[in-house]
């Protein structure tokens, strides 16, 4: 596993977009074009003052090369990357980022839905400027806790996404304004369209599960986590894992992951979000079966037991023999 490319960038506004979010607009360092990316895109994000990495998606124009532009939702049981972002990170200050990759990629549709739940909204902003740029049909549902919580949607407001977006706050007491999901996806789901939707594990578990409820198709629906949801560990036994290339085996106790294990032993496999949303860990197995606990691999790829998350992920087997 090669580490992915980075590159300096210096951060040429901080601004506050709602309660709680900040956006930062970065640029290169010599004044070259940024690479390209697509929508769905993010980037690695080196927070200052430690080894922390996490991940952000770009919320910008997809056709911008001048700028990369993410939000960040400062998190109450934030592990030190959003209150970093947000106490440390200052307009000229110097980071540290990945090159853009895709695991959210936008596909050609008759109409495209996007749902998007709290900061689940810059992915999906990035895929709506597209969508309005290639005169695509799309409608896009915002749904916050309140309007004190909704980043961009001034902004939002003022361009020519306006009459695509619909904007919904828990808080609001108007029946009206609130989000019928089933009338949303059965009329989106009569035109062939694609799903996307991002935000909580929650919100996106209640989209999906309706979507497929009304049969929609699993390959019309696409999504993407920012964080995974909490996991019952009372029951976790400690397993083994054995290096292919030493032949050596580690004992893995049942409170510490596989990577913490290995990295106590001089291991180290590349991580970044360590909740099992990114994929960086992504390592192969060679023999065993795994107790998937990731939100990145797909149903078909947990079936087969070839890869696995170790930042999160376990074994239902007493060994584990990795690619390593």
């Amino acid at each position: 596993m090669t580490a992915q490319e980075t590159l300096q960038v210096r951060v040429a506004r901080k601004a506050v977009e709602a309660e709680g979010i900040a956006s930062f607009e970065l640029e290169r360092l010599d004044g070259q074009p940024l690479p390209p990316f697509s929508a769905g895109s993010h980037i690695d994000v080196h927070v200052p003052g430690g080894s922390l990495v996490r991940q952000y998606s770009l919320c910008n124009a997809s056709h911008e090369q001048h700028r990369y532009r993410i939000a960040v939702l400062r998190d109450a049981a934030s592990r030190g990357g959003s209150a970093g972002m947000h106490d440390s990170v200052q307009e000229g200050d110097v980071l540290t980022i990945s090159t853009p990759r895709n695991h959210f990629p936008l596909h050609a549709a008759q109409h495209t839905l996007l749902l998007a739940g709290g900061i689940g909204v810059t992915p999906l902003l990035c895929m709506a400027d597209r969508l309005a740029r290639t005169g695509a049909g799309f409608a896009m549902h915002y749904c916050t806790r309140s309007a004190a919580r909704t980043a961009f949607a001034g902004e939002i407001a003022a361009s020519p996404l306006a009459p695509h977006v619909h904007f919904h706050h828990d808080d609001s007491d108007d029946p009206a304004q609130k989000l019928d999901l089933p009338a949303v996806l059965a009329a989106a789901g009569n035109r062939d369209a694609r799903l996307y939707v991002c935000g909580p594990a929650g919100f996106i578990d209640h989209v999906v599960n309706t979507a497929k409820a009304q049969g929609w198709p699993q390959d019309r629906i696409h999504l993407e986590y920012f964080a995974a949801p909490a996991q019952d560990t009372s029951g976790d036994q400690g397993f083994e894992v054995r290096i292919a290339s030493t032949g050596k085996t580690y004992a893995i106790a049942p409170d510490v992951s596989v990577v913490e294990a290995l990295r106590g032993q001089g291991i180290d496999i590349l991580t970044s979000c360590e909740q099992g949303v990114c994929g960086t860990c992504l390592t192969r197995v060679l023999e065993g079966e795994v107790d998937h606990r990731d939100m990145y691999l797909t149903d078909e790829e947990k079936a087969s037991h070839e890869q696995f998350m170790p930042c999160c992920s376990r074994a239902r087997s007493k060994l584990l023999v990795l690619d390593l």
